[in-house]
């Protein structure tokens, strides 16, 4: 900005956006100056450095307003966790099935997680066919991001929106 721009020569942009062609950064200092504005180098890396005349602080205001609107309109995605058992009943998963519908609007991954107990242990398919039947309920508005696989006494499966 100002006296700190270093390049002898300066393509110069006026504060009504027009070229003025390459100059001398001290004539492009002068003509800022007249115009009551600073000299701002744009872009340092171009041959030469393109500088504009311009109110530095407004300047500064507008790319933090356009930071803010950048970092609102971002959506973190998040790992949501439904817990399940083997033998779940009927209303019982529709209330899951319902929650998991939710995350996937909201944008939101799915970890699926079917905890086995004692005597369930010896019954690993009906895990399996519990998580087949989430899959094939969720199959319009989610796809498998990681296939049902036993870990320990828990199978785990990750579903992400399409």
């Amino acid at each position: 900005m100002n006296q700190e721009i270093r390049a002898p020569r300066v393509l110069l942009i006026d504060q009504n956006g027009e070229k003025q062609g390459v100059m001398p950064t001290s004539s492009a200092l002068e003509a800022a100056e007249e115009a009551g504005l600073d000299l701002v180098e744009i872009v340092a890396t171009a041959d030469p450095p393109v500088c504009k005349i311009l109110d530095y602080g407004k300047f500064r205001f507008q790319e933090q307003k356009k930071k803010a609107e950048a970092r609102k309109r971002q959506k973190v995605v998040e790992l949501k966790e439904i817990k399940l058992r083997p033998n779940i009943d009927v209303h019982d998963y529709d209330v899951k099935a319902k929650a998991m519908h939710r995350f996937f609007e909201e944008g939101d991954k799915v970890k699926v997680t079917l905890r086995f107990r004692g005597r369930e242990m010896a019954h690993p398919e009906l895990g399996m066919k519990l998580l087949n039947k989430v899959q094939a309920d969720f199959d319009e508005i989610a796809k498998v991001e990681f296939a049902p696989r036993m870990e320990g006494r828990q199978m785990i499966m990750i579903l992400a929106p399409k």
